[in-house]
């Protein structure tokens, strides 16, 4: 049986009396891509800061690896395997790409912030962190500082430090927003290497229907906070109930 990673359990949460996540139940497993979609103001990423820990709880639970995380901090979450992009968006903007990389694999490594000393003592970080530049194609860059990187670049950057984190939970909002025709596929050719991983999950807000298309196992409609679909993206993407009220006009070219 396929293990499952990170559930939610009437995850809900009120902001006075507007409920924006409405008792969503949801299991997510290991070796599984799920795109989360929904309209404008469905909950979408109001769902996301429940899950990695940016809003607190008013009802229901996170669990992650089989560990309630639901009173636990964005720190926290993070060490426990829970990993999201923007998270890490500017963590040290006046330190270059690769300082920003070796810092997040050292935390991994938790040797705390002997990493300001010199870069030589630690060719074994730099090596890796340069691996993961490579990959993200940053590695050209990476003596430049994160506050001069183009968007786009600092999208890469995202997506780096995120797999240098190595969390087994991966959760991506948007992450080809305002990217380039040219870059986009850079960042997805990644992610699909990750979801190749079966010993991770990845979680995936997206709205352009050729990266769903692509790269989800399975779909999840959000609508006024709750739950209205779940299933294989055919399945759901068929659903005239979905494509009217919560996918749009968009569906009909798929």
């Amino acid at each position: 049986m396929t293990e499952t990673l990170l559930q939610t359990d009437a995850l809900t949460v009120r902001f006075g009396g507007h409920v924006a996540v409405d008792a969503v139940s949801c299991s997510f497993k290991a070796g599984e891509l799920t795109a989360i979609v929904g309209p404008n103001g469905a909950g979408k990423t109001t769902y996301f800061n429940l899950i990695s820990g940016q809003i607190p709880a008013s009802a229901g639970n996170v669990t992650l690896l089989g560990k309630d995380i639901t009173r636990l901090g964005v720190a926290e979450r993070c060490r426990r395997g829970l990993g999201r992009a923007f998270q890490l968006t500017n963590l040290f903007p006046n330190l270059s790409v690769l300082e920003n990389l070796r810092l997040v694999i050292q935390s991994r490594a938790e040797k705390g912030f002997q990493l300001f000393s010199m870069a030589d003592s630690h060719v074994e970080l730099t090596n890796a962190a340069m691996e993961i530049l490579e990959r993200v194609r940053l590695a050209s860059q990476k003596e430049q500082l994160v506050s001069e990187l183009s968007h786009g670049d600092q999208r890469k950057l995202e997506v780096a430090l995120l797999i240098g984190l190595d969390p087994k939970v991966y959760m991506f909002d948007e992450p080809t927003a305002g990217m380039s025709v040219d870059e986009a596929p850079v960042i997805l050719d990644l992610i699909a290497e990750i979801k190749a991983d079966t010993s991770r999950t990845v979680l995936l807000v997206e709205h352009k229907l050729d990266v769903i298309r692509s790269l989800a196992d399975r779909i999840i409609v959000l609508h006024n906070g709750a739950l209205a679909a779940d299933g294989p993206p055919a399945e759901v993407m068929a659903s005239a109930v979905v494509q009217e009220a919560y996918m749009g006009k968009e569906l009909d070219h798929v």
